[in-house]
């Protein structure tokens, strides 16, 4: 029996599944903002956008209009960035927001915020639509991320939701923006009814707040290598996970696991790169298969297992991700979704990756390399004490 659900203080859709949900992948680039502005453009009464990055581009201007006309239909909108990544829109790009009737606000404004704490940034990605449609993202609001021209998208995915987990999102999305500073409250309880979907697709969402102490989606990749039995595929544009994740890797590898880590062989952030093949010689004495995406810059989120669950959004394998950022993964368990997942990671694999071999690994990175890729490990870490050390001290002394 499903428990029953509440709104309020209590976020539903946390630690339990609903059930009547209808779910799809959505691939990157043109076709997740086409599917975002058409949401935009459908939604009746509410809708909320949380990003952490929007950029005054293109991109970023065709969806601020595409919001400006939601207003003026009506519809409660809500439009939360990252006071950091989003740090650099003009004044007057912000202010045409809030004068057309947008509900604006900056996530912990660097060097504006009450507590200043830079490391905790609102990372996730989600929009949803009058409590009854969401999706759940990688992608930032930037040309980067879309099709423009000839130029392709940065690889990444989308859940696309509709059911009793939009109406969770709902809820969840007007606490965090409850939360932003100095800004009126919305309405987190939905006053009219929606009727259920027949569908059936198991979905919960799974979050990551360390300042509320959220480990979910963290919790839930240890889960994703200790629980499975044939397979597990992980796509992530940044990995440098925990130890404790590392060792799971690692035991699900000893018990005959195939575990396969797309990554990418481009980073838009060079140290990060440098400290993933730093760890390439661990992986490979493991037997964990690795492939580099050679195509464009790789930034998607996604992993599958045993053609059962799948979990996917804004959280990167990675300490920042696990300690430090806000984020959101919609956690499916649903067959169907898991094959078409999987079969289209492999796809990528196959076309798009080449497989790094522990052989071609020692041969082309020789002592003096793997020496800096070693730097490069230790200062990610002293890097990421230094920006979360406050946060820490705070934590301990609670």
């Amino acid at each position: 029996m499903v428990p029953k659900r509440r709104f309020g203080r209590q976020l539903v859709g946390q630690n339990i599944f609903s059930i009547h949900n209808r779910v799809e992948l959505i691939k990157g680039g043109a076709g997740y903002f086409d599917r975002l502005e058409a949401m935009i453009d459908s939604a009746q009464h509410t809708l909320h956008l949380h990003t952490y990055i929007f950029d005054e581009d293109e991109t970023g201007r065709k969806v601020a209009a595409a919001l400006v006309r939601a207003v003026q239909r009506k519809v409660a909108v809500y439009l939360l960035v990252d006071g950091y990544a989003s740090g650099s829109l003009s004044e007057s790009f912000t202010n045409s927001l809030i004068k057309a009737g947008i509900h604006f606000a900056f996530f912990n404004r660097v060097f504006k915020s009450g507590h200043f704490y830079l490391g905790r940034r609102l990372h996730h990605k989600v929009v949803v639509a009058d409590g009854t449609v969401c999706m759940v993202a990688g992608l930032n609001i930037s040309n980067r991320y879309n099709d423009m021209g000839t130029v392709r998208a940065w690889l990444d995915w989308a859940f696309y939701a509709e059911g009793e987990v939009a109406r969770q999102m709902h809820a969840v999305c007007a606490r965090v923006w409850n939360r932003s500073p100095r800004r009126e409250n919305c309405v987190i309880t939905l006053k009219r009814t929606i009727p259920l979907l027949n569908d059936s697709c198991a979905i919960r969402i799974r979050r990551n707040d360390w300042l509320y102490k959220k480990t979910e989606i963290t919790r839930c990749f240890r889960d994703l290598f200790r629980q499975s039995e044939k397979y597990v595929t992980v796509m992530t544009g940044y990995f440098w996970p925990p130890q404790r994740l590392l060792q799971q890797m690692d035991k699900a590898s000893k018990r005959g696991v195939t575990i396969k880590l797309i990554l990418t062989a481009r980073a838009d952030v060079p140290l990060s790169k440098y400290t993933e093949r730093y760890l390439y010689g661990r992986l490979l004495r493991n037997n964990i298969e690795i492939y580099e995406y050679q195509d464009n810059i790789l930034h998607g989120k996604i992993a599958v297992r045993d053609d059962a669950w799948i979990t996917g959004g804004s959280y990167n394998m990675n300490n920042i991700s696990a300690f430090a950022s806000v984020e959101l993964n919609l956690e499916v368990n649903n067959a169907d979704l898991a094959i078409t997942v999987n079969d289209q990671l492999q796809s990528i694999i196959n076309n798009s990756c080449r497989r790094v071999v522990k052989e071609e690994y020692y041969a082309t990175n020789n002592i003096l390399k793997r020496f800096f890729y070693f730097l490069s490990y230790k200062m990610t870490h002293i890097i990421f004490f230094l920006f979360t050390f406050y946060f820490r001290q705070r934590n301990w002394n609670e």
